[in-house]
């Protein structure tokens, strides 16, 4: 199955955390978490059009000047969001710099700042480079559930969690997947097209059954074609299963309130980035640095459904040992004891 991104982390496991989401056939990316993003090229950076903060400690967000300063002049939008406060510690990031010139440059860079409360409302906040990058206060608005941003064929839904401070967790959802059936298509006489593409467009995006597609192919016999409606096609040559899920949580206690949390944003991931900082012959110094052991997080895992797991945020005393990290981790998530706190 072909997915429509592909995630993976920005560094390695000792390195901050940050997730990279490519889109395979767009030049467009998302990106979790911003701390030291050097890793990724400016080709790479430039793809970016939402980032995602977790929360502003210094390894997930002190990678905001090294971008700034690659899509300056270059790159008309970047939206960010984030928890309490965060939109004035965007403001505060901007204006550590003097901008005497910045509103002369071709390209005008704006950059919105998405703050997210514990209540569930926002507030939004505009940075132009036209303005030296002052304030524009943006209307108030209210999440739809958990849901932080949608377009037609994914969504991103956050929720928070304890890590002494409000901290969140990620699902990036692509709403579904479709498949062509090519025993199908072919017994139909019909050839893959730009008219397949366009039927595929009409089914992510909720068009109505009864829109038209142009159908044309090409064979022995000669040119062809013909219109039908999407719901006729779809279901002659359309596969529509589940679409990819990802989760990303970093950075928090292990508790019962944070576990059911991550059930209720995480069920059944396809595939969980999660922190596994310490081993749990350390699990005293984890709690108090309200951080997860490499057992907890695969018990995490285990609690919330995921298919398959990747660790990271690994605690530097372990340089020697990344191994029993990750064996820690997989054998608590492939346990068959219920998660206890």
């Amino acid at each position: 199955m072909r997915c429509l991104f592909e995630a993976r982390p920005v560094n390695d496991a000792f390195g901050d955390p940050g997730l990279y989401v490519d889109f395979r056939d767009e030049r467009r990316a998302l990106l979790v978490d911003l701390g030291d993003i050097t890793a990724l090229p400016p080709r790479k950076l430039m793809r970016l059009s939402h980032i995602f903060v977790t929360h502003t400690h210094m390894d997930h967000f002190a990678g905001f000047d090294h971008l700034l300063r690659v899509v300056l002049g270059r790159k008309a939008i970047v939206v960010l969001f984030g928890g309490p406060d965060f939109a004035a510690q965007v403001e505060h990031k901007l204006r550590a710099y003097t901008w005497n010139v910045v509103h002369r440059y071709e390209v005008e860079l704006v950059i919105e700042a998405r703050e997210i409360g514990t209540d569930g409302r926002g507030q939004r906040a505009r940075f132009s480079s036209r303005n030296r990058f002052a304030r524009e206060s943006c209307e108030p608005f209210e999440l739809c559930d958990d849901v932080f941003h949608e377009e037609d064929t994914f969504r991103v839904r956050g929720r928070f969690v304890d890590h002494d401070i409000p901290c969140l967790s990620y699902a990036i959802e692509e709403k579904a997947h479709v498949n062509v059936a090519k025993d199908r298509l072919a017994a139909l006489g019909l050839s893959t097209g730009a008219w397949l593409r366009a039927l595929k467009h009409a089914v992510l995006t909720g068009a109505p059954g009864s829109t038209p597609i142009d159908v044309q192919w090409r064979d022995r016999a000669g040119d062809h074609a013909m219109t039908r409606p999407v719901s006729e096609l779809r279901h002659l040559v359309l596969d529509i299963v589940p679409g990819q899920r990802i989760g990303y949580v970093t950075d928090l206690r292990y508790s019962e309130g944070n576990i059911a949390t991550l059930k209720q944003l995480l069920a059944g991931v396809d595939m969980l980035f999660i922190e596994s900082v310490f081993l749990d012959e350390d699990a005293d110094h984890a709690a108090r640095k309200n951080h997860l052991t490499a057992r907890q997080a695969g018990q995490i895992a285990r609690a919330v459904g995921a298919k398959a797991v990747t660790p990271f945020h690994f605690s530097p005393r372990y340089q020697d040992r990344p191994s029993e990290l990750i064996a820690e981790m997989h054998a608590a998530r492939l346990a068959s004891a219920d998660v206890a706190v």
